[in-house]
This record gives structure tokens, sequence and C-alpha cells, in this order.
């Protein structure tokens, strides 16, 4: 989980460019998401909590919207430590708990997407089989949720323990390993990756599937199955749209990017400083997730949509409804205008 890099890796005429993207740029993009996200995921969680786990989909989504807060709790500490500030411990600090919340935090997500979708597959395609109605109690989805952040956790706190090394002259996250802590880090990162590419195989599944049924079902009754594939469409397009947007290409260079910090003899400078290039930047797309994520509550759970429009609606109300204060200044406003208007025709 490196996201502090060497600057001695980096070829003499990419120094500047790597400085400028990962220095300048990214902490701007990164405070960006950050104040977005920190409005967007307050008024989720404050709409949310208030909802009754009624559901088991209203457990992954709470877990998930838990996840999205903790991951971003990470994003100044970033921002902060590219910027320059904060010096060494700071870095080391970033390194060995922010870095691994972080991942940690982001790969629960993905996995409370994949239960999310096995469990609307279970509800809508296989209603009638045995192990739905198993799966759509609330007590099962809180057993399975607990067990997702003890797996993870699992796999992802020895990260911060096992970086435990004094530092060298070149500081880097992957300096601070010892061995084993390598070991485990490499053996972490496939994890991860394997958890990815598992959820996203069963996410394209499960909505394949129940997009079919769908519109099966309302062609077979001969009705007008648009409204229906439409709603259907769009749940599946907003979940499937922000997972692939955002954690698909950092999956796609994560294995060689984690090969060249491992096997460093086997990668060319240039090529490790390319593959940190390119982490950094999908890396970000995958920190964008938490600004997208409410999209997926607002079109998944109707009760997370109804709150928030009736919050709205409720808002809107009270600003068009005048208060007594200003009730009473606008009646003191035209009362001085027919003064006025009666000392004009006075003096006239």
């Amino acid at each position: 989980m490196d996201y502090i890099n060497t600057t001695q890796t980096e070829p003499k005429n990419s120094t500047d460019v790597s400085s400028m993207f990962t220095h300048q740029v990214l902490p701007v993009l990164y405070t960006i998401i950050c104040a977005c996200a920190f409005i967007l995921n307050g008024l989720t969680a404050w709409i949310f909590f208030r909802v009754p786990t009624s559901s088991a989909l209203v457990v992954y989504l709470k877990n998930m919207v838990v996840a999205d807060v903790l991951m971003l709790f990470t994003y100044p500490w970033r921002v902060v430590s590219d910027l320059g500030y904060g010096g060494l411990q700071l870095k080391l600090i970033v390194c060995r708990y922010t870095a691994v919340l972080f991942y940690l935090s982001m790969y629960t997500g993905i996995t409370f997407m994949s239960l999310i979708s096995l469990e609307r597959y279970f509800k809508i395609v296989r209603s009638t089989f045995g192990m739905s109605s198993f799966l759509q109690r609330v007590s099962v989805a809180k057993g399975l949720a607990l067990l997702t952040w003890g797996v993870m956790m699992f796999f992802m706190l020895p990260n911060a323990i096992l970086s435990n090394q004094s530092m060298s002259k070149v500081f880097s996250c992957m300096a601070l390993k010892s061995e084993l802590g390598r070991r485990w880090h490499e053996m972490s990162a496939h994890f991860n990756v394997g958890i990815f590419w598992v959820a996203f195989l069963l996410m394209v599944f499960c909505y394949t599937s129940i997009a079919c049924h769908v519109y099966r079902s309302y062609k077979r009754v001969q009705q007008d199955s648009s409204v229906a594939r439409r709603r259907s469409n769009r749940s599946i397009f907003s979940l499937l749209a922000v997972f692939v947007f955002c954690f698909v290409p950092y999956h796609v260079c994560r294995v060689p990017y984690t090969l060249s910090q491992s096997h460093k003899d086997d990668f060319s400078t240039y090529n490790r400083f390319i593959l940190f290039q390119i982490k950094e930047a999908t890396l970000f797309l995958s920190a964008l997730n938490v600004c997208l994520d409410p999209v997926i509550y607002f079109f998944m759970c109707r009760t997370f949509r109804e709150s928030l429009l009736q919050k709205m609606s409720s808002v809107n109300r009270e600003n068009r409804r005048p208060s007594k204060r200003q009730a009473h200044m606008s009646n003191q406003i035209v009362v001085t205008h027919v003064l006025l208007i009666h000392l004009a025709v006075t003096l006239c």
C-alpha cells in the first residue's frame, strides 16, 4: 500500500513531471473531492441512519456508507503529505495507518457492492429458491457484514503492524516493511485484486440476469415493459457504471505495479516510474467513488430516495414560507412607503 514513492526511482527527465502531478495536481483534485464527498456523505449518513434497518439491502447500504466515511477520513492526510507538510512523521502515519485504512475501506465497499447484487439477484430472479428467504433476513445480512469487516481487517491490518522498520536514507513505504511485511503486502494486494474481479464478475452476472428476468416477465404478460425496463436499467447502470469507472482502471494496473515493487530487478527504472504514475492516476478514480456512491443509494434504495426527496421538499417549503420577522419587516416597509407618499402629497 505504497502512497509515497521514493523520488530516486524516477528518471531524471521525468522528475519534474512526477513532482507536478503527484505533489501539485493530485492534492488539488483530492481536496475538491474531499469537500464534495464530505457534504454528500454527511447528508447521506444523516438520512440513512434515520432509516430503519428493515431489509438486507439497507444493511449493506449502511455498511457502504461507513466504508465511504472511513475512506474519506484518509484524504486530508494524503493531501497534506503530498503538499510536503508534516515532515517524515506525517509520512509515517500515512504509510502505516491511513493508507491501510484507505484500502481496507475501498475493498470492504467493493465487497458490499457484490453482496447487494447477490441480494437483488435472489430476491428478483430466484425468489422461489429456498436460499432466497434465508439471505433476505436482516440477521443474516448483519452476520455477513460482520464477516466481511472481519476478513478484510485480517488481511489488511498486518500491513500496518509489519511496517515497523527504521527509516532509510531514501524514504518509501516499502522500505518500512520487514521481509514478512513485504510478503504479506504482496499477498494481501493479490487477495484484494482477486476480491475485486470476483465481485465484478458476480455483479455482471447478477444484474444481467435481473435485466433479462424483468424484460421476460413484462413481455410474458404482454404489458408495456418500457417503464419497468427503464427503472431496472437505471439502477443497474448506475451501480455498474460507478464500479467500472472507479475501480476497473486501477485493478488493471494493480498487479504489475505490485510486482514492480516486490521484484525491482525485473523492471527498469523507467517502467517503475510509468507504473507508479498510472497507479496514482487510477487510484484517484477509485477515490472518486465516495462522491458517486450517493447516486447508487438514490437509485437502489426507495426508502433513501423518498426520505431525501421529502427532506428537500420540506426545505423548499420552509424557504418559500416567510418568517414572522420577515413579515414584520415587510409590514414596516409598506407603512414607511405610505407615510412618505402622504408626506410628499402634503408638501405639494
